[in-house]
């Protein structure tokens, strides 16, 4: 290949010239299908992930589980229930849904519109609590 071919491949993405050798600018075309045959096999990580996830999983459950176990009541009960159950979602969203490896903006436009309406049930709740008070304090004496 001469260095007009190896400057169109650099120009098409298929290399750069701060790879290294000028072999490795010549057969930039290879390294692309290459790449190419990495991407359609997918990303492979390792199994001993998920089964550390899944044993963290049955952990949470079990401690749910134990929350009602010892007849815990009050706020304490629904915060444990509540923090155990958002983290057991949290793992099964970054792990089994493969959140963790994707790309931020992606991250972005599947988590924000979640947390978005539930800071509007949110602010629907103080309101209602707000107007059933003041007609309980007006028309309930």
């Amino acid at each position: 290949m001469n260095n007009a071919a190896a400057a169109k491949t650099v120009r098409q993405g298929h290399g750069t010239a701060d790879e290294g050798h000028p072999a490795d600018i010549a057969h930039g075309a290879d390294k692309a299908h290459s790449a190419d045959k990495v991407h359609t096999e997918g990303q492979q990580h390792p199994l001993k992930i998920y089964l550390l996830i899944w044993a963290l999983l049955f952990v949470f459950s079990t401690f749910s589980y134990l929350v009602d176990y010892f007849n815990l009541h009050g706020m304490l009960r629904w915060t444990l229930i509540i923090v155990f159950m958002l983290a057991k979602a949290g793992f099964i969203v970054a792990i089994f849904m493969h959140m963790r490896w994707e790309r931020l903006a992606l991250k972005f436009a599947i988590l924000i519109p979640p947390l978005a309406l539930l800071i509007l049930i949110g602010l629907m709740a103080i309101e209602g609590a707000h107007t059933f008070m003041t007609r309980w304090g007006a028309f309930g004496r």
